[in-house]
């Protein structure tokens, strides 16, 4: 499913009414419906309910106008209060405001400290407050008058719908201009915007419903819009299906190179997330010193000792040992628990130089790259890097606040700059491609706020290239299934899930997609 930005529906709006002829407000007419056939399935039946209408100046307002007069055609008992006067009302938005007005309908003008308490008294008495207040091209921080009729919706209590966004919400990034209506449900327009789904506006709007108000497919295509929001349907189509024949042999080799003095668990839980997710054979290459530990914790995953340094890293001198041994993988996962030893990070770019086979980088390798990400867009193949926050705001120079503040925009221009598949980790992860293509994950829980589970999304994706699936697919394919088992693990209690959990999950996860 695609998502538009502020901008995108913009154009979008723009080529209906004006290259296809549809009159602006049908399209508002058609979202006014759509709202209130939610809010029948939401509230039945409308008649006697009470509702308030809290509307803008501009078209969200217009939307709001559309909505009072089909609810009180239902029998429903609606006060509209407009922030604001009638006469800053204009286009569309003035055409619904004059027939609800001419209707009866009772319309308050927020205007004196009168109306304000009659707003908190309606909102105390009503069944449903609509938010029809501020649309997606929003833009700049909630202050005055504005915060406060926000806030006189928020201490209500009452459900809360918000139209198209929630107010405050932007559209793009998910971010809170300082305030934001919290809404119950949330009926957005034509597609769903990166705000919706992107954290806090996620939180922000409750269940979504994406409404069709008849704009025309072809307009959408013609955007060539390159958000998208990843669900099973996303995925389904694209992940391997398995011959009834299938030898370990047939399902995917998988080299993992991590672990250091300490630092062993890391490559383990890699290791068994590309086991999990239907990997044939493994092999985990670590310090020597480690192979003893790691071939106890691992039973059915192969171990490789590696040339290491006096402090337990791996050396320079396993360069040649890892390039042997990805020469016999399909894929080649590096960077979990491998340390930061200053010969450990030479081997690690040395190995993302020269070697041909399909890259999963994270953690310490990504490290290693730190001030060397130009030599990303050389590799042989197209390279996956899965870093958190933190990690990506090391590698870009920016603070984490940054990163987070503007997810999709950051993790689109380094899968461009660096030329590689760039998988920001968090709530929510965002997958980006050099092409700008930007997919938008939907799983996932704060139980998975926990160590290791970053290490088990290497393994996963490590392991569905093993089984032939393109980069670009098991980036996206991978963050799904990762965050799925995390919510199937969390169905035994969120707090005190462990990365472990997250991994035996895999295969209930696989079976709730695919069925095998």
């Amino acid at each position: 499913m695609r998502a538009a930005t502020a901008n995108e529906m913009r154009e979008i709006d723009r080529s209906a009414i004006h290259d296809y002829g549809i009159p602006g407000a049908v399209l508002m007419e058609n979202a006014g419906v759509a709202v209130v056939r939610q809010l029948e399935i939401i509230i039945e039946p409308i008649s006697e309910r009470k509702f308030c209408i809290l509307a803008g100046k501009g078209n969200n307002g217009g939307d709001g106008y559309v909505i009072a007069r089909h609810l009180v055609n239902q029998g429903g008992k609606v006060k509209v209060f407009l922030l604001g006067e009638k006469a800053a009302v204009s286009g569309d938005a003035r055409i619904n405001l004059d027939i609800i007005d001419r209707m009866g309908i009772d319309i308050i003008e927020i205007t004196t400290e009168r109306d304000w308490d009659k707003i908190k008294v309606a909102a105390t008495f009503a069944d449903c407050l609509v938010d029809a207040l501020l649309g997606t091209g929003f833009r700049g921080e909630i202050d005055g008058e504005m915060a406060l009729l926000i806030d006189i919706i928020n201490d209500a209590g009452k459900l809360v719908v918000a139209v198209d966004i929630p107010s405050g919400v932007d559209a793009d990034t998910g971010r809170v201009c300082g305030k934001a209506v919290q809404a119950s449900h949330t009926v957005t327009f034509g597609l769903p915007k990166p705000g919706l789904f992107l954290y806090p506006g996620a939180e922000y709007a409750g269940e979504l419903t994406v409404a069709d108000i008849g704009i025309p497919a072809a307009i959408i295509v013609e955007q060539n819009i390159k958000q998208n929001i990843v669900m099973a349907g996303t995925i389904r189509p694209i992940l391997p299906r398995r011959s009834p024949a299938a030898h370990k042999g047939m399902s995917g080799r998988v080299a993992v190179v991590g672990g250091s003095r300490g630092l062993s668990g890391a490559a383990a839980m890699t290791a068994e997330g590309a086991l999990r997710v239907g990997a044939g054979l493994i092999t985990l290459a670590a310090p020597g010193s480690l192979q003893d530990v790691l071939a106890i914790k691992l039973t059915e995953v192969m171990t490789r000792p590696l040339a290491e340094t006096a402090a337990g890293t791996i050396s320079q001198e396993a360069v040649v040992e890892i390039a042997a041994l990805a020469a016999d993988s399909d894929v080649l996962a590096i960077g979990p628990g491998l340390g930061r030893h200053e010969d450990t990070t030479a081997a690690v770019r040395a190995v993302i130089e020269t070697l041909e086979c399909p890259l999963v980088i994270d953690a310490d390798a990504l490290y290693a790259l730190v001030g060397h990400t130009d030599m990303l867009a050389d590799c042989a193949a197209l390279p996956v890097l899965t870093p958190h926050p933190g990690e990506m705001a090391r590698l870009t120079g920016l603070s984490t606040q940054a990163v987070n503040a503007d997810r999709v925009r950051v993790a689109r221009q380094a899968a461009g700059e660096w030329g590689s598949i760039v998988v920001l980790k968090g709530a929510r992860t965002v997958v980006a491609f050099p092409d700008g293509e930007v997919y938008i994950n939907t799983t996932g829980n704060a139980g998975m706020a926990t160590g290791g589970t970053g290490d088990a999304l290497t393994g996963i994706i490590a392991g569905l290239i093993a089984q032939g699936l393109s980069s670009h697919d098991a980036a996206v394919a991978g963050v799904y299934i990762h965050g799925l088992a995390g919510d199937v693990a969390a169905a035994s209690g969120m707090v005190g899930m462990s990365a472990t959990d997250l991994i035996k999950a895999l295969p209930a996860a696989l079976y709730g997609i695919k069925g095998y």
